[in-house]
């Protein structure tokens, strides 16, 4: 998993509250398409229009939003089902880090899951973000610090957010939950040593 320090990107915005798992990817998409084609079909019933062409009424498809690497989203972004193929969308459109005032709690810990940074601000922060970006003509900059836990906007502002400490630590070190594990093996090789004195019928 590649290693998430300081990002300073695009910022997309994204102000439709309530934007749950089967709009950010149909649960048909989820079945036969690989993680890495997921990108491709995010947001495709808003995304694209009958005839495959792009919609230019939808905000992700703006001139000023190609190559974004940061989505500015509305309060409960992520909502309804657990698709953990939602967060592979999203990172398939080259999003790491996903800025709104709540997301759906399984929607956001597979963010931490899959490198994406989650980052929860208050309402009125996030609507001065998406207000900013949104009427931007031209690409607007956002500076992600995660050492720092600091988010600068466009206009110098500086916001502090929170992160619990080991998805801190994981992402910072390009851990998923299998590396997170591994790198207590010494511990869980002592554990089985001891585990095979005390229990060799197990181990045999």
């Amino acid at each position: 998993m590649e290693k998430f320090t300081v990002l300073q990107a695009i910022a997309a915005a994204l102000p439709t509250p309530n934007i749950d798992t089967d709009m950010i990817i149909r649960v048909e998409r989820c079945v036969r398409t690989p993680r890495g084609e997921m990108g491709r079909w995010a947001f495709e019933m808003a995304r694209y229009r009958s005839d495959g062409s792009e919609n230019p009424d939808f905000p992700l498809n703006r001139e000023s939003a190609r190559g974004a690497r940061i989505l500015v989203a509305a309060e409960n972004f992520g909502c309804g089902s657990s698709r953990e193929m939602a967060v592979w969308a999203i990172a398939g459109m080259g999003y790491r880090c996903v800025i709104a005032p709540s997301f759906g709690d399984i929607f956001y810990n597979n963010c931490f899951q899959n490198g994406v940074l989650a980052i929860r601000l208050p309402q009125a922060v996030v609507d001065g973000l998406l207000r900013a970006v949104g009427s931007a003509a031209a690409p607007v900059r956002i500076t992600v610090d995660l050492p720092s836990q600091t988010l600068t906007a466009a206009n110098g502002e500086v916001h502090r957010f929170d992160i619990d400490r080991l998805r801190k630590k994981a992402l910072l070190e390009g851990l998923d939950a299998i590396g997170v594990t591994l790198t207590r093996e010494p511990d869980i090789a002592a554990w089985q040593a001891r585990d095979r004195v005390r229990r060799p019928w197990v181990w045999s």
